[in-house]
Parts: C-alpha cells; sequence; structure tokens
C-alpha cells in the first residue's frame, strides 16, 4: 500500500540520536512513515540505529539518549491523525501505548517481569485502558497467547516468565502488545527466539494485523525473511537509511552494495566447510582480525574417539510434564552436532544439563569419557572448564551494569590468563567476533542485541574450550556478520578440535554448520534426516 494513500499512524521527520560521549549520533537523520493497513520493514545489521529509531516512535529510548527531530507524530487516542507528543510528557505517551501504539521488545526475558504471572503480564493493556476485566480478560488473555501460537495457553497462566522457554517468553511478549488490538504494532525483532513454524504464524499474525487496518514497523536484521510479510522496505546502516522503496522492488533489485550484500550473505545451500565470506566473493568485507585467507575444509570429526560430551538416557520432569525423557546423544572431537526442535521441546534443558547448571533425574553426563556425579570436586571443576556455552539470552547471563571490557577481563582471569595480558586479550576477542573496541567501555545492557550475542560469544571462547554449547548462537545477529560468526566458529573448530553442540531455530545455519543432526521430540532424540 502507498504511504500516501492511508492514513498515516506514525511520522518522524529527520531524527537524531545521539550519546554522550559518542563523537557520531547512533541514528543520524531517519526519516520514516507509517500508514494503516501496511508493513514497513526497518531492516539493517547490529547497532544501525533501527531499534533506536522504532523506540523512539513511542517515547522509549533510554535515559541517556538525546534525541531531536523536526517531526515525531504518532497516532493518538483523541485524534483521527498523528499527533505530535512532547517527550516530556509522560501522561502523554501513557495514553497511546498499549492501547493504540504497542512495542514488541527483542528482549524476551528482559520485556517481562520475572515476579508476575503470565496471566497478570499479557493482560496489563487491558486492565490499564480499561479495555476489559474479571472473566472477560482473562478470555482474552487465552486467546491471545492461542494466535502469538502458545500451545494449551491455560496451563501457562500462572506461570512466571522465567518459568518458561525461551520461545514460550517471546509469545508472551506478542501476545501481550497484540491484546488490546493496537492500531500501531511496532515488533523489534518478534520472532528471534522461535522455530520456523512459530515465527511463520507471528509474522502472518502480523500481516493479518496489516490486512486489517493496522500500520506495523517490523525492525529486522532479516532482509530475505522480510519477502511476503512487508509492503516497504527501508535499510539502515551506520544511523542512516541507505536504501528504501516496495518490498518486492528492493528485493528483486538491491541498489545500494550493502543491501546486495545482506541478501547473498544467507547460508541456505552452502556446504559444510565452506566460508560464508568467500562465498559472497568481491562483496565481502574485511575479515576480522586474526582470520585466515584459507578456505576452509571440513575437518572429519575423529571417529571411534571417546566422546567430548556423552549424554545417556538423561530424563528430566517439570512437576508432571516429562521434558526430556530418556535422551541420548553424543558428540565427538572436532565434530558439530546440530540440534533442533519446537520451542518449548526442552532444548535449553538439555544444554544447561550438559554444562552442570541441572542435574538430571535420570540418566548420566560424561565429559571425554568421565561421570561427571561421580567425580570428585576437583576432577567436577576440571571437568566444566573444558566446557562453555553461548546462551540465548546474553544479557541475563551478565552481571547486572558489567561493561563489556569487564565481562571478557572476568572471563580471562577464570582462564588463568595473566594479569598484565588481560586487556589486550580482551581486544583481540573483541576482534575475533567483530565486535568494536570502542563498545567495550559501555555497559552490556545499553549495548544492541546483536552486541549483546558477540559480547556472549567472545566470552565463551576466552577459556579455549573442548566442548562449546551453542544456544541459537547468531539468531540476533544480521546476516552478514552472522556470516562473520559462523566463519569464525569454524576456523575455532579446525583450529583446535572443538566440539560443538548447536541450538538453532534456523534450519539453514544448522544444514551449513553440522556433521550431524539430531531433532528433539517428545523428550526423546533421534536422527533427523532432512534439514532443509
Amino acid at each position: 500500500m502507498s504511504p500516501g494513500s492511508a492514513r498515516p499512524l506514525a511520522r518522524v521527520r529527520e531524527l537524531i540520536i545521539r550519546f554522550p560521549g559518542q563523537s557520531s549520533p547512533a541514528v543520524a537523520g531517519v526519516s520514516l512513515e507509517v500508514c494503516a493497513g501496511e508493513c514497513v520493514a526497518l531492516v539493517g545489521e547490529s547497532g544501525s540505529g533501527k531499534s533506536l529509531t522504532s523506540r523512539a516512535l513511542l517515547g522509549l529510548l533510554p535515559p541517556a539518549a538525546r534525541a531531536s527531530a523536526a517531526e515525531l507524530a504518532v497516532v493518538s487516542p483523541t485524534s483521527p491523525a498523528v499527533a505530535p507528543v512532547p517527550p516530556a510528557r509522560a501522561r502523554a505517551w501513557n495514553a497511546v501505548r498499549g492501547a493504540h501504539a504497542a512495542l514488541i521488545p527483542q528482549d524476551a526475558l528482559g520485556g517481562l517481569d520475572p515476579l508476575r504471572r503470565v496471566e497478570h503480564e499479557v493482560g496489563d493493556a487491558l486492565r490499564l485502558h480499561r479495555l476489559a476485566s474479571g472473566q472477560e480478560r482473562r478470555s482474552r488473555v487465552v486467546a491471545a497467547l492461542g494466535a502469538a501460537g502458545m500451545a494449551e495457553p491455560d496451563r501457562h497462566l500462572r506461570q512466571r516468565s522465567d518459568q518458561l522457554s525461551g520461545g514460550l517468553r517471546q509469545r508472551a511478549l506478542v501476545a501481550s502488545a497484540l491484546i488490546a488490538d493496537p492500531e500501531l504494532i511496532v515488533a523489534d525483532e518478534p520472532t528471534t527466539a522461535l522455530d520456523a513454524d512459530h515465527r511463520g504464524r507471528v509474522l502472518a499474525e502480523l500481516r493479518r494485523r496489516a490486512d486489517a487496518g493496522a500500520g506495523v514497523l517490523l525492525i529486522t536484521h532479516d532482509l530475505a525473511g522480510v519477502r511476503g510479510i512487508a509492503d516497504r522496505v527501508l535499510v539502515m546502516r551506520h544511523g542512516r537509511v541507505i536504501e528504501e522503496g516496495p518490498a518486492r522492488k528492493v528485493l528483486a533489485a538491491p541498489g545500494h552494495p550493502f543491501t546486495r550484500e545482506l541478501l547473498a550473505a544467507d547460508p541456505s545451500g552452502v556446504p559444510r566447510g565452506v566460508p560464508l565470506l568467500e562465498k559472497r566473493g568481491g562483496d565481502s568485507p574485511s575479515l576480522p582480525p586474526g582470520a585466515s585467507e584459507e578456505p576452509l575444509r571440513p575437518s572429519p570429526p575423529e571417529r571411534g574417539a571417546v566422546p567430548r560430551l556423552d549424554l545417556s538416557a538423561v530424563s528430566v520432569a517439570f512437576g508432571a510434564r516429562r521434558v526430556l525423557d530418556g535422551a541420548s546423544l553424543e558428540v565427538r572431537p572436532g565434530e558439530t552436532v546440530g540440534l533442533i526442535g519446537e520451542s518449548g521441546s526442552g532444548k535449553t534443558t538439555l544444554l544447561r544439563i550438559a554444562l552442570g547448571l541441572q542435574s538430571p533425574a535420570d540418566g548420566t553426563v560424561r565429559i571425554d569419557g568421565v561421570d561427571r556425579s561421580a567425580a570428585d570436586a576437583r576432577t567436577r571443576r576440571e571437568l566444566r572448564r573444558r566446557i562453555s556455552s553461548v546462551p540465548q539470552d546474553p544479557l541475563d547471563s551478565f552481571p547486572r551494569g558489567a561493561t563489556g571490557a569487564r565481562i571478557l577481563v572476568d572471563a580471562l582471569r577464570a582462564a588463568g590468563v595473566p594479569r598484565a595480558a588481560r586487556r589486550e586479550r580482551a581486544e583481540a576477542l573483541a576482534g575475533e567476533v567483530d565486535l568494536k573496541t570502542a563498545l567495550l567501555p559501555r555497559p552490556a545492557a545499553t549495548l544492541s542485541g546483536g552486541q549483546r550475542q558477540r559480547l556472549a560469544i567472545a566470552r565463551a571462547i576466552a577459556r579455549d574450550p573442548e566442548i562449546l554449547l551453542l544456544d541459537e548462537p547468531v539468531s540476533a545477529l544480521d546476516a552478514t556478520v552472522q556470516a562473520r560468526v559462523l566463519d569464525l566458529l569454524d576456523r575455532i573448530q579446525r583450529r583446535r578440535g572443538t566440539a560443538y553442540l548447536l541450538v538453532s531455530h534456523d534450519r539453514d545455519v544448522i544444514a551449513h554448520m553440522s556433521d550431524r543432526v539430531l531433532r528433539l521430540r517428545d523428550g526423546g532424540i533421534e536422527p533427523e534426516d532432512r534439514v532443509n
């Protein structure tokens, strides 16, 4: 739908956002409009300013941000047209948010209160704007959770968000944003934690809302993923819009080199061991510091070797529900085992057991052939040093208020790196994962989702682990940085013989990285022959 043919719901002109201590603005002169009945995709790499732009539309910028604009107007409950909202008037924003404009944030754990039940969290907009109460509100909460793809929503109403899997939390966030039928929906990476089926369901729901007259602003790093969803596309880089136009035109014939690069960095169809950067040929950016330009070739796993990780007949139950029921898997030296399964199937629980953060009710966990439960305390500490992880929600795993530099230095101290070498080594780790060293002094909470994920990967490899557990390691990264990180993981594996257990909802990533693929279904593990 043409933006000129429908009622505008949000408009910003010449938006500039700055942070103290930064020489250049995080957002530099962005202009966009979202109209009723259309879906506008705002696409860009991590740190490009797309999330800041979207939050400015709802008055949700971080306290340190300094914003200015020639015009900033959003749908108003008292006006049929967009109306300016003074940034200082919190009451005006509160009247708009929830019932008339809603945000689906990227961080599922941070977006929900861990002390509140799902029923109350999702129904907040109905309560605050007095749209429903009592049994009617409860019924609408159940319906909203079901529309967001949550099976048996009644069963989850009394749970807290920290009792849900990442995928279930994301669905609760989607439900809480859409429950009051807002006219303007700002969806910031709304499907990051979801498997392919549920991702498609949420995107289809957003498209349905747009077709019914809502305006949708979809923030994403996945340019190819907006096909069939978005009417218009704006591509951001370094705080500026570098290309915009009808989605079909931008996807079929991108005009800017960076837009072409985003489309070319897709891992689908690239065989195991072939670098994604090499696939892009002349369009590829420079390699990260320390990266070899030699073509990668997959090194076959060591057949017959003692498995680095061996989970045998592992079972776990939460109440009456048996999440894992006799699940078994092995990961050999130098091997990548991909693990797929629906959201809530128990993948993250399995990783927690492998990492030693949770004990199984039944079954054994062996590291390099040693039964961890039967080992003495000293041996268990040694086994713990051999395994590391990249969590699905990096921010939740970082110390509160910690800077990127402190997070990496602490990891290096735990790994036994001499004090004098830690700062230089921390900067080298940041370079390996394409994280600008200028970002290290910033608190992790102020980094973009993609930057936080790169920081988590750098921390995980700080101790040179023999086993690396990867829980959605590139889900929050744009295509170009995703390609770099996947190539980086491949190089680390070839150089060190690291064993990987990779959990991902992205079947293209699984197919590109894995020697074997397993599926977790109904508490058990089975081989998966068909990935794509």
